[in-house]
């Protein structure tokens, strides 16, 4: 009998058909079939044969290093994510080297630009080779990430076609982006998603707008409201079948907007959190508050916009009332302890890619905590714990550009909101951050260069 290669729970291998000379790996064996981190993902036919070519950051912390690959395409399937969310990936088959051993396995292709691992090895490529020891890693050595060096991190020397999804009509935020945007050189056009249509039955999808094809757009900024959430995100789809870069995805926004779906993934991921409670029978309702340490509590709007919808209620019968109210209107809500060390104050920092921009302290209105009825507030200078907390938050969401709510405690920060589509006028206004101007640099730092000769669809 043939002995296993005995690996830890994270391991660095290396995919050499894809120039991939060292990638740090976990182990999922709750996954059937392994996953990589790709963007710019696209189906290309050279001499009748299908690939796909995509892009990778190899290392988490250096972005600007970017490696781009080419593999035969094997199938297409759709995958289960850890958050229960179903996704059609791209599959590849390719080589893969664990210590001295190489062997092929098959892949799946995901953006896994917020996670801290660019690729998860299933069990399909461990079965009969390898046995995991949960308790070790890196068993089989390091690969230094020093070997990606010699790769010049890419600078934009042409302008960038710059979309921004949005359906209003007048925004600082969105004039800002452009002003800046048109001020570094490029070229940007702010799209109604309420106007495109889609063609999502061939094998080259397509998006309309005003009767004409778009064109391919380096970036997609998404600034989509709650009123047009569900076409919007749908439009969103879209355009990432297509292959191009959005700021933030289609499922992260979804993820965020959701705000009890929102709550339960910060929660599973150990984000410090108000203690927080859902029902829907009335009968629940007293066990309900509770469950939160009763009165004063937080009574919060699941399908209202993000900011709006937060009350405070002093006392359980208070909470009671309101709590009926909202069951009246047929409403979802969930309740959240109230954190008295708060003292009506709450925290808003802007969050892009693994930074914070930005903070602002904020004081609301009496018994009204809701963003949107606050003074304007006043600088604030958060601590290491409380900047990792709030990126941690944003990154479990999958959201490369956000703003985060955080309340300070006895007991340390705790996370209360996280928006997908931050404004950012207060915060420009009261700490004089050119936030704007950070936006276009990362776009610049991220975007994808276009790639000729492509056929993008979903089927074969």
């Amino acid at each position: 009998m043939t002995k296993l290669l005995e690996i830890g729970w994270e391991e660095w291998i290396a995919l050499p058909e894809l120039k991939l000379p060292a990638i740090r790996a976990k182990v999922d064996t709750g996954a059937k079939t392994s996953a990589l981190h790709a963007f710019m993902v696209e189906k290309v036919l050279e001499n009748g044969d299908l690939k796909v070519r995509f892009g990778i950051h190899p290392i988490p912390q250096r972005p600007e290093i970017e490696v781009y690959c080419k593999a035969h395409l094997v199938d297409e399937r759709e995958i289960i994510s850890s958050n229960g969310q179903a996704e059609l990936r791209y599959v590849i088959r390719t080589l893969a080297q664990f210590g001295k051993k190489k062997w092929p396995i098959e892949i799946t292709l995901t953006d896994r630009e917020t996670m801290a691992y660019r690729m998860l090895i299933g069990r399909s490529a461990m079965e009969g080779k390898l046995l995991v020891v949960p308790e070790k890693s890196f068993m089989l050595g390091a690969l230094s990430p020093s070997v990606y060096d010699n790769i010049a991190p890419r600078r934009h020397k042409k302008t960038l076609k710059i979309c921004i999804l949005s359906s209003s009509r007048q925004s600082y935020t969105k004039d800002r982006i452009i002003s800046v945007a048109e001020a570094r050189g490029h070229h940007i056009e702010v799209i109604n998603a309420t106007r495109c249509y889609v063609d999502i039955s061939s094998n080259k999808p397509t998006i309309h707008y005003q009767g004409k094809i778009l064109h391919r757009f380096d970036t997609i900024i998404p600034r989509i409201g709650p009123s047009v959430m569900f076409y919007g995100v749908a439009i969103l789809r879209q355009f990432e079948a297509l292959g191009m870069f959005c700021l933030n995805s289609s499922a992260a926004i979804t993820h965020s907007r959701d705000r009890l779906f929102s709550h339960q993934l910060l929660g599973r991921a150990g984000i410090s959190m108000p203690i927080t409670a859902f029902a829907h029978y009335p009968g629940d309702t007293k066990d309900m508050i509770k469950i939160v340490g009763g009165a004063p509590l937080v009574i919060k709007l699941l399908d209202g916009p993000q900011g709006k919808g937060v009350v405070l209620a002093e006392t359980n019968k208070a909470a009671e009332t309101v709590i009926q109210a909202f069951r009246g209107l047929k409403a979802n809500f969930i309740a959240q302890a109230y954190i008295k060390e708060s003292v009506k104050k709450d925290i808003h920092c802007i969050i892009l890619g693994n930074k914070v921009l930005s903070a602002i302290e904020k004081i609301h209105h009496e018994n009204d905590l809701s963003s949107h009825n606050t003074n304007h507030g006043k600088t604030v200078k958060l601590t290491v714990v409380e900047k990792k907390l709030a990126v941690r938050a944003a990154r479990v969401l999958g959201l490369k550009f956000a703003a985060v709510n955080l309340l300070r405690t006895k007991e340390g920060p705790r996370v209360i909101d996280v928006n997908s589509s931050p404004g950012l006028n207060t915060f420009e206004s009261v700490t004089g951050d050119d936030i704007a101007c950070s936006v276009i640099e990362y776009i610049e730092a991220h975007a994808r260069p276009r790639l000729p000769k492509r056929i993008i669809g979903f089927h074969v």
